[in-house]
């Protein structure tokens, strides 16, 4: 008794002395996610800082989105205002921030122009790629679906990380970017930017194939963005990367579709000979040198404008939906597999939901998506799932994938729903007072305990506010920013 006397004064204390902060202690949920720096991440040739940011609910298994800054920017600039972090948090998959330093290069750009840093196995480029295997041990990130994205320098650098590392890089976003080897100094550099250069698609694809001698595929499915008014980094090289990449893919330079998008976008898709689309490229009408963003609460909305941030659309968004990181039939691996068909829900229970699929020739397994992150750590060998250990009176999404032999995914499937059943048990938020009046909580000696789970929710007044979730029969647990 006298040491639940004690805790109860404590909680009050702490209430009281972050109170003049505006922070209610009893109302702070018990993690919440933030950028943080990693001090030790491999041998990292190339000096660079790593900072990483995985958001609460994280799955093992989940996709790894790598970020690189423009010049005269950091990573925590990068990540409060591209827009990133709103995907991570709803499509759950872990971010990671290469970030440059000034003893490196005096404006913190990535030497995307220096042979030393650009070359696999070397420099930045290295040190970038101890950054995701970083990840994979330490995050349990899946190294079939890493991604790679960046802005200007960091858009330079992306171009590097997909010619140097194709086998460990899935997907790609330049951003206001140059091909890969479009310089090799700084003289070169301030050329390649300001002026078109006299390549054909062969030689731009040369110059990929010889950064990994002797690799032939899958290749990284690349997309390209670029303002029409950018005279920092001029559209030509926009042209020169869809050059590039096509060529490397063994494609057409000519669009395969093109269609509008918000902003005063053009989107124009490259497919391989599966249909799937391999590269895109995205032209924005009148924005200049910076990171598309668009401001708001939508779906397709995110990022945040100022210098180098431009209101036009949310780059972000689509190339996530690019790359299926929402779960979409646009996702998958690098390999030629196309989706499954027919994926249907076979039954339901109140715990668990079945699946089946039609087969996909040449696949020796299959991939199972909750909700946009996998579920199934190694492949399924048959064409059916089932899923369980789930909670009751829930919908859940379903998307599945095909694996060839040598382990390599192809796409996703669409998705599809299925309700488990029983009761679907709420959430309520209301002040304490209420909650104890209509018998979700009750109050002792002047504090507040969710009924059943007897967690501790502060102060017996109509000023403390609280969110309860029932998880069974007169049971229910505190949720503070949860539902």
């Amino acid at each position: 008794m006298a040491g639940t006397v004690l805790r109860r004064i404590a909680r009050a204390a702490t209430v009281l002395l972050l109170g003049g902060f505006g922070i209610v202690a009893s109302a702070l949920p018990a993690h919440a996610a933030s950028l943080t720096k990693v001090s030790s991440f491999g041998s990292n040739p190339g000096a660079l800082n790593m900072y990483s940011y995985r958001p609460d609910g994280l799955p093992s298994g989940a996709p790894l989105v790598v970020a690189l800054h423009g010049c005269t920017q950091s990573a925590s600039d990068y990540f409060t205002n591209a827009g990133w972090q709103k995907y991570a948090d709803l499509w759950k998959f872990a971010l990671v921030f290469a970030e440059q330093t000034s003893s490196n290069n005096s404006s913190k750009c990535f030497n995307w122009f220096q042979t030393g840093d650009t070359t696999r196995g070397q420099g930045e480029a290295l040190s970038i790629k101890q950054m995701v295997d970083y990840a994979i041990s330490n995050y349990g990130s899946d190294p079939k679906r890493v991604y790679v994205t960046g802005l200007s320098a960091g858009g330079a650098m992306t171009a590097v990380m997909l010619a140097t590392y194709p086998d460990v890089f899935t997907g790609g976003s330049v951003v206001a970017g140059v091909p890969y080897r479009c310089a090799t100094d700084l003289s070169s550099a301030t050329n390649c930017q300001y002026n078109a250069q006299n390549k054909t698609p062969q030689q731009w694809g040369d110059l990929v194939r010889n950064a990994y001698p002797g690799y032939s595929g899958p290749w990284p499915r690349v997309a390209i963005w670029y303002g029409t008014s950018d005279t920092t980094v001029v559209p030509a090289n926009a042209t020169e990367l869809r050059d590039q990449w096509t060529n490397v893919w063994g494609i057409s330079q000519t669009a395969s579709s093109t269609q509008s998008l918000p902003g005063s976008t053009t989107l124009s898709n490259y497919n391989d000979s599966t249909g799937r689309t391999a590269v895109q490229l995205y032209s924005i009408q009148g924005i200049a040198h910076g990171q598309p963003v668009d401001p708001g609460t939508a779906d397709s909305q995110c990022g945040t404008t100022g210098t180098y941030y431009l209101k036009s659309i949310c780059a972000a968004y689509y190339s996530a939906k690019f790359w299926g990181l929402d779960g979409s039939s646009g996702g998958g691996g690098g390999g030629s597999l196309p989706a499954p068909t027919g994926l249907t829900v076979t039954g339901t229970t109140t715990s668990s939901v079945s699946l089946s699929w039609n087969a996909v020739s040449g696949a020796s397994g299959y991939y199972v998506y909750r909700d946009g992150s996998r579920i199934t750590s190694s492949a399924v060998s048959g064409t059916g799932y089932t899923d369980s250990g789930l909670a009751s009176g829930t919908t859940y999404s379903y998307a599945v994938s095909a694996v060839d032999s040598s382990g390599v995914e192809g796409a996703r499937s669409g998705t599809v729903s299925a309700t488990t059943g029983g009761t679907a048990y709420q959430c309520y938020t209301d002040n304490n007072y209420n909650q104890v009046l209509y018998g979700r909580a009750h109050q002792s000696m002047g504090y507040v305990y969710a009924n059943g789970s007897n967690d501790y929710m502060g102060l017996y007044n109509v000023y403390e506010t609280h969110t309860l979730k029932q998880t069974g029969t007169n049971y229910y647990v505190l949720a503070d920013g949860q539902c």
